[in-house]
């Protein structure tokens, strides 16, 4: 196993993950009626993901959030045809889905270099249009940000997420004793010896229900659904949300977990998952882990804790959990080498996917042309 050599942390300040801006094509350009000229078509709105980019910036450059495409040129005795109308790029984070005001999905952009049209620009005029051009689309759209980490952290208010986020490297994010103690979200690069990062996504706390958007619910959710692995963080002496809610054991909050996952989007609990028990610190861990390790491993036999609308209808099956205490530093080495073997577990998979996929081209291009 490569050592860890070091850690880096990316804190992000005024976060920002939803933008409206308004769009609109540019509109075409007059036609020349006496000889049968036609003018040039607007030029066209395009979402471009770019590295580097956050939806800050972009509020920061254009803090009136209108881009206008150019407009095109007009029919003349030199030109019988106008030129077309520059086109107005918005250069926008990677991992951005692009709606509508009314929340309809024009498209997402998941890697660098994807490029989406929101507002066409108008047809120039022609003899189709008595010559007459065409005004370009308009409309407001929203660029949704969800973010793209190799895993994110999954777990209860005061689970310690950001306290081990923190203990995994020199991070020092805001928290707060109070329901949501994750203020900003946060992603935590670990830099390996041999050049390898790996993502971590620290996100603003689940709470009960955050799959019917009680508290953060979808805000937090819609940046699960774009990590490619979990974390799953539980206090291993239990939790209690509020002096008027159910205090809750690890198992509970890791069924409780899951279920909210599943209820938001059910692919979710598919993804590959790892448990970090944590504050093995506290009075009575090591008996709480035991009994937390016999009910992992016959989840039916003790769902009877919990109500029947809380039961998953699968449950999680994690690649490790780990005992750690983020207070004193217990276990987080060993933590850091299982991200990396299930990280690098997951490349190996897709690599050996992609070349199947390729030899599979391969053999049918070689059969058509038998």
């Amino acid at each position: 196993m490569v050592q860890l050599s070091r850690i880096c942390f990316r804190k992000y300040g005024n976060f920002v993950d939803n933008l409206r801006l308004y769009a609109r094509g540019g509109s075409g350009g007059m036609g020349l009626p006496r000889l049968g000229g036609q003018g040039g078509n607007g030029g066209d709105v395009w979402v471009v993901a770019t590295k580097n980019m956050t939806l800050k910036r972009i509020k920061d450059k254009y803090p009136h959030k209108r881009f206008v495409a150019g407009a095109g040129a007009n029919s003349s005795v030199h030109a019988l045809r106008g030129a077309r109308g520059e086109d107005k790029e918005i250069l926008a984070p990677v991992g951005i889905t692009v709606i509508t005001d009314d929340g309809k999905v024009i498209g997402d952009l998941n890697a660098e270099g994807d490029r989406l049209m929101v507002a066409k620009g108008g047809p120039g005029g022609s003899f189709h249009s008595v010559f007459e051009p065409s005004r370009g689309k308009a409309k407001h759209i929203r660029l949704d940000l969800k973010l793209i980490a190799d895993l994110g952290l999954v777990g209860f208010p005061n689970a310690g997420k950001s306290s081990l986020l923190t203990a995994m490297s020199n991070a020092t994010p805001q928290i707060a004793n109070y329901a949501f103690t994750t203020l900003k979200p946060e992603i935590g690069k670990l830099m390996y010896s041999d050049h390898k990062q790996i993502s971590v996504a620290d996100l603003p706390g689940l709470i009960e229900g955050a799959h019917i958007n009680k508290g953060m619910g979808h805000k937090f959710l819609k940046h699960v659904e774009r990590t490619k692995q979990l974390l799953f963080v539980v206090d291993v002496c239990g939790f209690q949300l509020a002096s008027k809610t159910p205090f809750r054991s690890a198992f509970e909050a890791v069924q409780l977990l899951t279920k909210e996952l599943e209820l938001y989007k059910e692919e979710l609990v598919s993804k590959p998952a790892l448990l970090v028990v944590n504050k093995m610190d506290l009075p009575d861990a090591e008996d709480k882990l035991a009994e937390l390790t016999e009910q992992l491993q016959n989840p039916d036999e003790f769902c009877d804790l919990l109500p029947d609308d809380m039961i998953p209808k699968n449950y999680m099956t994690f690649r490790h959990v780990v005992p750690v205490s983020a207070a004193t530093g217990f276990g987080i080495e060993h933590l850091k080498s299982c991200i990396r073997e299930s990280v690098d577990k997951d490349a190996e998979m897709t690599t050996k996917a992609t070349h199947q996929g390729r030899l599979q081209a391969l053999r049918l291009h070689s059969l058509k042309h038998l």
